[in-house]
């Protein structure tokens, strides 16, 4: 069992800088990837979301790097704006704590592209970013792309589909055919693992399995309502949890307006974020959700993918998703870095079987539970019964996870 960076031949500058951030021990994720990294072999990656996949890649990257070469090295090609974004924090955390000089921009789409090429003239070690506009640059010749030494795809399920292949494809052909690729995801597909092989040499595919039991405390519930209450249903829940950060999921992105709308309406701070928001208002929402100037976030699973916003105590599913997996992904976004998490699903009757899917599944329990008279009680027949059996447990709003132990997931930190 791998038990340190230094195992795994990390420089003594990024294991120090890893401690600085508070990180000393390797996800499994981690120690599978990392020392085939350094050897400068293709990979393909499965692990859940939450598991450390982007540091999985980064620190060798970080040790490949020739930080004497004025030079572009690395491309990371990400689906979203935020992921980009989340990922270019990550290097620069990491050259701030271990001291080494590597530096990295972001080009993304809807920017300033005038902006981006000037960056660009002080050839920055890693660029992340859209495959559209970094391709677009590399047209260009303001991306000189034989100097890469290494392609990283993260989130390669989406990126790899049909509507965004031939771009990342149209990437990789500018490059030298020597470089290295790495490619991510949280789920991959028999197509996305096809496709991933026709663009790579002899890769290595790491599946992380065995996650679930590894995963830190996060408590499942349901609660039965009609379709037309579930919003009331939440809104009771939320008052109970004194303006705790929820992130709310829904199923389809047209509806996640309305959502939001109407648990305004009742007096809720919240707002939604989907695929089609303007980037303004888009990073204004997460920004107002990550300062708690709202409570409430809505968002469908393509809206939330890369999303990693801290301090998230309870995941609410409106929609129930039909893989078990996207529940796994949707839940995993509470309960990071060692704290504990609540996620609740409000269903109808008709999606109890899902529930029962992703118990058998999963192997967790997901406990019922329902609403009276301003509690959350167990699933018995009376409010006097359950008073009698001193079975009712309102939410605790300074340790809410402790009122609940129907189950525990655990996953190792981000």
């Amino acid at each position: 069992m791998i038990e340190s960076f230094e195992q795994l031949g990390l420089s003594a500058a990024l294991v120090a800088g890893l401690r600085v951030a508070g990180i000393e021990v390797p996800t499994a994720i981690q120690s599978q990837v990392i020392p085939l990294a350094l050897l400068g072999r293709d990979i393909i990656g499965q692990s859940a979301t939450g598991t450390g996949k982007t540091l999985a890649f980064l620190l060798p990257l970080f040790q490949r790097i020739d930080t004497g070469k004025r030079e572009t090295q690395v491309i990371i090609i990400a689906p979203t704006h935020e992921l980009a974004i989340q990922i270019l924090r990550q290097v620069e955390m990491l050259s701030k704590h271990s001291g080494l000089p590597v530096t990295s921009t972001s080009i993304i789409g809807n920017v300033n592209i005038a902006r981006q090429i000037d960056k660009l003239k002080d050839k920055p070690h890693i660029l992340v970013g859209s495959s559209g506009r970094i391709l677009e640059l590399i047209q260009k010749k303001k991306i000189i792309s034989q100097t890469i030494k290494t392609i990283v795809i993260d989130e390669a399920d989406r990126l790899l589909d049909d509507k965004n292949m031939d771009t990342v494809k149209a990437v990789i052909k500018t490059t030298l055919k020597d470089r290295q690729i790495m490619l991510f995801s949280a789920t991959i597909t028999p197509d996305t693992l096809e496709q991933a092989k026709k663009i790579m040499h002899a890769p290595e595919v790491l599946t992380i399995e065995g996650q679930i039991g590894d995963m830190p405390d996060i408590t499942h519930l349901y609660f039965l309502a009609e379709q037309r209450d579930k919003i009331e249903v939440l809104r009771k829940i939320v008052a109970l949890i004194n303006n705790e950060r929820v992130l709310i999921f829904i199923n389809k992105s047209e509806e996640i307006e309305t959502t939001a709308a109407k648990l305004e309406y009742h007096g809720l701070k919240a707002a939604g974020i989907h695929g089609s928001s303007f980037k303004g208002d888009r990073k204004k929402s997460l920004e107002d959700f990550r300062k708690g100037k709202i409570q409430l976030l809505v968002a469908s699973d393509v809206a939330a993918r890369g999303l990693d916003i801290t301090g998230v105590n309870y995941v609410f599913n409106l929609d129930m998703p039909e893989d078990p997996q996207v529940y796994l992904h949707r839940v995993g976004r509470t309960g990071r870095a060692g704290k504990s998490g609540i996620a609740m699903s409000i269903i109808t009757k008709n999606e109890l079987a899902l529930i029962n899917k992703y118990e058998k599944v999963l192997k967790i329990k997901i406990a019922p539970k329902y609403m009276a008279k301003g509690k959350i009680l167990d699933k018995v027949k009376t409010i006097d019964q359950a008073s009698a059996q001193d079975k009712v447990k309102p939410l605790n709003k300074a340790k809410p996870v402790n009122q609940f132990r129907p189950a525990k997931i655990k996953t190792d930190k981000i």
